[in-house]
């Protein structure tokens, strides 16, 4: 006695290994996340003569407006005041941290003090320079398309914590393309070496008001 499948079954059958391949063959790739160095290239000169012999602390900057996360912000004209950010874009590292580094790496080949240091080093210091980063966004619908910072520098004496000099370090660059997150990064990188260099230069400035250090590193 035979056993045969009934039409209905076998069409159905078909219908769903129809949807089937259907189905995988639109699915395609998943997303990828996309990450991106803040690594600002910082225009220093060595300095000639001595350095302070002092121990600067570079700490961290506060993060303001969003940008103690990882994800690159964007903020649109026809949205003014809500910031944005971009789902798969991301900076390899949280931008205070990375701020934070440059400086440090900049003012070390500056020579303008005997010691630059981080917080993990634990050593005794004879001042500080702290601050708050309070903008870092792309503005994809601005004319013409651009990022814009802002960083808000001070100088303190670690003894008594008064500050000897503050400032903020603000501006923009044009990133050439509208939506384009990885154009946006390289204009940020851009960007913050210009304002982190104008930083140093002030800081040399300010070096014939600065007294040696009075703790040992």
């Amino acid at each position: 006695m035979s056993h045969r499948c009934p039409a209905w079954l076998a069409l159905v059958s078909v219908l769903v290994s129809v949807l089937l391949l259907a189905g995988c063959a639109s699915s395609g790739p998943a997303t990828q996340d996309h990450f991106y160095p803040l690594a600002p290239t910082i225009p220093v000169t060595p300095g000639t003569g001595a350095p302070v012999a002092a121990t600067l602390l570079v700490t961290q900057p506060l993060s303001q407006r969003m940008t103690f996360g990882r994800e690159l912000l964007f903020e649109r004209d026809d949205r003014p005041g809500e910031v944005q950010r971009y789902t798969f874009h991301l900076w390899a590292e949280p931008p205070a941290i990375a701020i934070a580094a440059a400086l440090r790496g900049a003012l070390r080949e500056a020579r303008l003090f005997a010691f630059v240091t981080a917080p993990g080093e634990r050593v005794w210091a004879d001042y500080l320079l702290t601050g708050e980063l309070r903008r870092l966004e792309h503005l994809p619908s601005a004319s013409p398309p651009a990022v814009v910072a802002e960083l808000h520098l001070m100088l303190v004496d670690a003894d008594d914590r008064r500050p000897l000099a503050a400032r903020l370090y603000q501006g923009t660059e044009p990133t050439g393309t509208p939506d384009d997150p990885a154009a946006a990064a390289a204009a940020f990188n851009r960007l913050l070496g210009r304002l982190l260099g104008e930083a140093v230069r002030d800081l040399r400035a300010l070096r014939p008001r600065l007294h040696p250090g009075r703790r040992e590193p």
